[in-house]
């Protein structure tokens, strides 16, 4: 059988005959390790993910691969393409006992990885030999790092009520893939004209959205809202100038802007290099104290400021006919929230109770998918609420800055962003409360 093949692809002209016979014992050897490593199937690594908070999940494709193709979305996932393995797996995995488990596409580079790491030295090395795209056929979480690679946008606008509509952003940092689209753009269309909330953080992310509304109504976009000074909610605001738009927002957020503009420029300039081109800092037309109404026609939309939150000058779009909220960074969904050097996570809670108090039927976070009350209040107020009751019983036992970093956030590790923040957002809750 062997021969049969050898000869069949040497006589159909594919290859020659010296790369034949490496295919053949390159798949020799593929079954050779297979026999030799622990396999696991889709159901036993959803088994593993769930009772193990410890598991190292390490995909070892490469990043282009996972940018084009998606990689799984749980928070023990990991990327060290096969090439780099032996020299990064301590950053991962720095005792040899450490739970591991490799995949990959196709189960053709995992079961050699795990082979690898055993010969390492670690002794609890498991290969899912389903690999990701049975994990994606299953239909399980996946990360995508651009949903819509026809436009600047990470993902198309979605209909979220009759004439609100939203383009959910990446459940990341801001990368030069998402293209600085990791917030929610909203807009609300009325019988007269539309609102955007957020410019959107580019030239090409605003235009972007245009295009978008240009597809559902011709009507023109009179008002844009800045939830807050953040790049990816003013650096688009360029564009909306040179459509004719009145750019709104916080007074608070002026003063940002004003006193800090060039630096919020140079660091998004820094992620999207190329893609910053036809940015501006540019200076919001109007700004408001505590609350603004505006006229759509027959919508009448409500520009709240219930107090500071994620930053000091975030604010929230109340539309009390169809009681749907724009909360901008006061809720969050899907996505582990950030703890800012500024940030007042007593004054959020505050903050937060007064959006309870709205009884909103939808709520668009200023990230993640629209939902309702219980769902933002889980990911906002329980984590701020369970995270500064931890450190409270730590600074009661006379202890630092240590045990903050060991609080435990487990149950938090398949949010987005959970690698990135949740001990940053440790350190900050306890040097924010050390001497409150």
């Amino acid at each position: 059988m062997r021969k049969s093949i050898l000869l069949l692809i040497v006589f159909l002209g594919l290859i020659n005959n010296s790369s034949a016979n490496e295919i053949i014992n390159g798949n020799d050897m593929l079954l050779s390790v297979n026999k030799q490593v622990t396999n696991i199937n889709t159901e036993e690594l959803l088994k593993e993910l769930d009772s193990n908070p410890k598991v190292v999940l390490i995909d070892v494709r490469t990043q282009s691969e996972i940018i084009n193709l998606g990689t799984i979305l749980r928070g023990q996932n990991r990327n060290i393409p096969r090439g780099w393995l032996e020299f990064r797996i301590e950053d991962e995995a720095p005792s040899k006992d450490t739970p591991i488990i490799v995949y990959c596409g196709l189960n053709l580079r995992s079961p050699l990885a795990a082979q690898t790491l055993e010969r390492m030295g670690y002794t609890n090395v498991k290969n899912y030999s389903d690999g990701y795209f049975k994990w994606k056929e299953a239909g399980l979480p996946v990360y995508i790092s651009d949903k819509d690679p026809e436009t600047a946008l990470y993902s198309k606008p979605v209909k979220v009520s009759e004439n609100v509509y939203s383009a959910i952003g990446a459940t990341q940092p801001p990368t030069y893939q998402n293209n600085n689209h990791n917030n929610n753009v909203s807009f609300v269309i009325g019988s007269e004209s539309v609102l955007v909330f957020n410019a959107g953080g580019s030239y090409s992310i605003a235009k972007a959205i245009h295009n978008e509304i240009k597809k559902i109504t011709s009507l023109p976009v009179k008002y844009v809202v800045l939830e807050n000074a953040q790049s990816h909610a003013i650096l688009g605001s360029k564009y909306w100038k040179e459509q004719g738009a009145n750019i709104i927002a916080h007074e608070l957020a002026l003063k940002e802007i004003v006193s800090h503009g060039n630096d919020i420029y140079q660091r998004a300039a820094r992620v999207l290099k190329d893609k910053i081109e036809g940015s501006e800092i540019v200076l919001p037309d109007q700004t408001y104290n505590s609350r603004m109404i505006l006229s759509l026609g027959d919508t009448v939309a409500e520009l709240l400021y219930l107090g500071g939150s994620h930053s000091p000058d975030d604010i929230q779009l109340w539309l009390p006919q169809q009681k749907i909220l724009i909360s901008g960074d006061t809720t969050f969904n899907v996505r582990m929230l950030p703890i800012f050097l500024h940030t007042d996570t007593k004054s959020w809670v505050e903050t937060f109770d007064k959006i309870v108090a709205l009884d909103p039927k939808i709520i668009i976070p200023g990230h993640g998918d629209p939902t309702d009350l219980q769902t933002v209040t889980r990911f906002t107020k329980d984590y701020l609420t369970y995270m500064r009751s931890e450190v409270e019983k730590i600074l009661e036992n006379d202890g630092g800055l240590y045990e903050a970093y060991l609080i435990d956030q487990s149950r938090y590790r398949d949010w987005g962003t959970y690698n990135e923040l949740h001990k940053q957002n440790a350190e900050r809750i306890f040097r924010e409360m050390e001497f409150q």
